[in-house]
């Protein structure tokens, strides 16, 4: 089956995996379904005034198709395909998901000192973690002087419902679409009267409410310590949002150095730190989503700084010799000793 989406940069799950605990003998209603290129789930405790599964499952496509038609770049008749493809100096209508994404990415970037860009496609196809463009290779530095004249954040603007472009930038908002969907699910569920949910798309994940029995839905964060043992941190979600990046699973060596498909705008070159994974928990899923990368654009050290300076609950992996090392904020830590 084709991909649907290009999702390779800033949403990878964890080499730590995100998972709900609850036991399935409850009375909790579940849908699975494909999207972006990947799955979703969604739990919820059913009330008598709630819809059927069937009838929630054909609601959620419905906004997850709509939704794709727009923003997929594997789409060559979506919005965001086309507005790519544009030249130079020109603006086009945009659905109002994506002018939200562009907003909210316009936030990451100036919150970050320029962390965080979804400009950046032409330099992902250059080294060869987008698209069909060849085999992964570390390119000379005229070809990513000419690939960096084509991003930059700066280039790009909203103008009255429309997104306008000062260069020929192509968009690639993989690094918030799902966690921007899973807040669009969320509201989704809320019209139809559904307050108690667990929704996961392509491993981001918010949650809110209760099971039945009164207790709160419960992630399991698999965290890497070394090479021997891994050790399993369950976390309480009310209203919290919980996304994961990393390099695990997309990266190339070249001559004894790792490349990994986390890019530094400000730079133009894939990070190349020891900061493994990073997850994050915020009350918005997209927000989660942006800054999950921001931190492991930033390393283990400007991005710990950021994390304790803007008091986020974050979970930081980072490697150390032939293992992993894990360093929580105090927000993080405190959600993990929650009695609830």
């Amino acid at each position: 089956m084709p991909r649907r989406f290009a999702w390779p940069v800033g949403a990878v799950a964890l080499a730590a995996v995100l998972t709900g605990c609850f036991n399935s003998a409850e009375p909790v209603s579940e849908i699975h379904g494909l999207t972006m290129g990947s799955t979703y789930s969604i739990k919820w405790v059913s009330a008598e005034q709630t819809p059927a599964p069937d009838e929630v499952k054909a609601s959620v496509d419905q906004l997850l198709e709509e939704f794709e038609s727009v923003a997929s770049t594997w789409r060559p008749d979506s919005q965001l395909s086309r507005f790519n493809a544009a030249p130079a100096g020109s603006c086009q209508p945009m659905a109002q998901s994506i002018l939200d994404i562009v907003t909210l990415a316009e936030q990451l970037h100036e919150a970050s000192d320029g962390g965080f860009d979804i400009t950046l496609d032409p330099l992902l196809q250059l080294w060869g973690f987008h698209g069909e463009t060849g085999p992964q290779r570390v390119p000379s530095e005229q070809e990513r002087a000419e690939a960096r004249a084509q991003t930059g954040h700066q280039h790009l603007h909203v103008r009255d419902g429309q997104l306008c472009k000062d260069v020929a930038l192509q968009l690639d908002v993989s690094g918030l679409a799902a966690g921007y969907m899973v807040d669009e699910v969320v509201e989704h569920l809320a019209s139809m009267g559904i307050q108690d949910y667990m929704v996961e798309i392509t491993g981001e994940l918010k949650a809110d409410g209760t099971k039945p029995g009164g207790r709160p839905w419960r992630i399991a964060v698999e965290e890497p310590r070394d090479d021997s043992r891994v050790a399993q941190v369950v976390l309480p979600l009310r209203g919290l949002g919980v996304s994961t990046s990393g390099d695990y699973r997309n990266y190339f060596e070249h001559e004894g150095q790792r490349y990994s498909h986390t890019f530094d705008p400000l730079t133009g070159s894939p990070v190349m730190h020891d900061l493994a994974a990073v997850t994050v928990l915020h009350p918005s899923a997209a927000w989660a989503d942006g800054l999950s990368t921001v931190l492991l654009v930033k390393g283990s050290d400007l991005g710990w700084e950021y994390a304790l300076e803007h008091e986020l609950p974050a979970l930081f992996v980072i490697r150390e010799g032939d293992g992993f090392v894990s360093r929580s904020t105090p927000q993080f830590t405190a959600l993990h000793q929650s009695k609830e």
